[in-house]
C-alpha cells in the first residue's frame, strides 16, 4: 500500500513509483496530480488539436529533452511516448 504523502499529492502510489524511477518530489507530484486529475491521457487524440504552445507547455510540465528544438507533430510523439 502506498504512504500518504499529504493532500498535495493526489496519487500516492503513481508518486511512490516515480520518485523510485528517480523523478524529483517536484516532478513525480506534477505527474501523478495530473495522472490524478486525468489530464495527462497522451493517447487520446485531442493533442492534435492542442496549439504548439500549450504542448510545449505540457512537455516541459513532465521533463521531456530538447521540446524546444521539436515540431508540434515531434511534441505529440514524445508525449505520447512517456
Amino acid at each position: 500500500m502506498a504512504k500518504d504523502h499529504g493532500p498535495q499529492v493526489k496519487d500516492d502510489e503513481m508518486y511512490e513509483m516515480l520518485r523510485d524511477a528517480g523523478a524529483s518530489k517536484e516532478k513525480a507530484a506534477r505527474i501523478a496530480n495530473a495522472q490524478a486529475n486525468h489530464s495527462l491521457d497522451r493517447n487520446s487524440t485531442h493533442l492534435e488539436n492542442r496549439t504548439k504552445d500549450e504542448l510545449y507547455d505540457e512537455a516541459r510540465d513532465i521533463g521531456i529533452e530538447g521540446r524546444s528544438d521539436m515540431t508540434k507533430d515531434e511534441l505529440i510523439k514524445a508525449i505520447r511516448e512517456r
